[in-house]
């Protein structure tokens, strides 16, 4: 295999870009998780590829592999870098574009500055739209049988699955330990991912987020909007919101029920190259 990629990232959330918008890109799940590892690929938590519009209103195509090979649903970070990408390489000179997802489209306008801001959709509450399984929709929820004891949780989707844990201090939270036991719940049939929320003031947060199929990562776009949103829900935020995760920080906003959630924030282009394999090592 030879492509031509671009590395990048979103407050620290990285990327592998490849264009399949002239010729298809296929990578089956061994292949995405040879590209991601960071000691014999090139190194990422998700692959993103532009491809062809499905729709006639639409600018182009976006898919996400995470970097255990799974597809995503969303990706905000992913989605700065995406409509960076399309731009610098000639793709599109719009600032705003719309962009085919799997379950929709959004839509993306550069700010300037390389920053965008992302119309995420609007959050589904339903348990099952998120999915989750064997509950009645609630403002809260609690599983027992997670490590660590009992853990309270807003559940909720932008695009993906999000689990939504309030904390005192994220630097103590037990991310380690009940992230990857409560992405793999059997309470959400397609996984979740997890976020550990510290609420600082009405207009700022502390966010940890333990993402489904790539881990903790610096930064996850979909889990900053879907933390604010329940915070927002639950009355202890207002709705605009500085959001400081560990790669540094996004801004949220959310006008209520049944509007949709923006998210902007920066994205770098690191480097380009050429990928003449990703074959996993033997």
């Amino acid at each position: 295999m030879e492509l031509n990629f671009t590395k990048m990232h979103g407050l620290g959330n990285d990327f592998v870009v490849l264009d399949g918008s002239r010729t298809p890109i296929e990578l089956d799940a061994i292949a995405a998780r040879a590209i991601a590892d960071r000691h014999f690929g090139i190194g990422c938590d998700q692959i993103l590829i532009v491809d062809p519009p499905r729709n006639a209103n639409a600018d182009f195509g976006y898919r996400i592999l995470n970097s255990d090979g799974s597809e995503s649903g969303q990706c905000g970070n992913g989605a700065r870098c995406f409509a960076r990408y399309v731009r610098e390489q000639g793709l599109t000179d719009k600032r705003e574009i719309i962009v085919d997802v799997c379950d929709g489209q959004m839509v993306i306008e550069d700010l300037g500055g390389h920053r965008f801001r992302v119309a995420l959709g609007v959050p589904a509450f339903a348990p099952a739209e998120i999915p989750l399984a064997d509950f009645e929709q609630a403002d809260s929820y609690t599983l027992d049988d997670v490590a660590g004891g009992p853990v309270e949780f807003a559940a909720l989707a932008i695009g993906n699955p999000h689990a939504v844990l309030r904390v005192e201090d994220v630097d103590s939270a037990a991310v380690e330990t009940v992230g990857p036991s409560l992405e793999s719940h059997p309470a959400f049939p397609e996984r979740v991912n997890v976020g550990f929320l510290q609420v600082v003031a009405r207009d700022r947060v502390r966010l940890r987020v333990y993402e489904r199929g790539a881990g903790e990562t610096l930064a996850c776009g979909s889990g900053a909007a879907a933390a604010v949103v329940a915070g927002i829900a639950s009355g202890a935020l207002d709705s605009h919101v500085s959001v400081e995760l560990p790669g540094g920080v996004a801004e949220v906003d959310w006008a209520g029920p049944s509007k949709p959630v923006y998210l902007s924030g920066p994205a770098e282009r690191v480097f380009d190259g050429k990928l003449v394999s990703s074959e996993s090592k033997a």
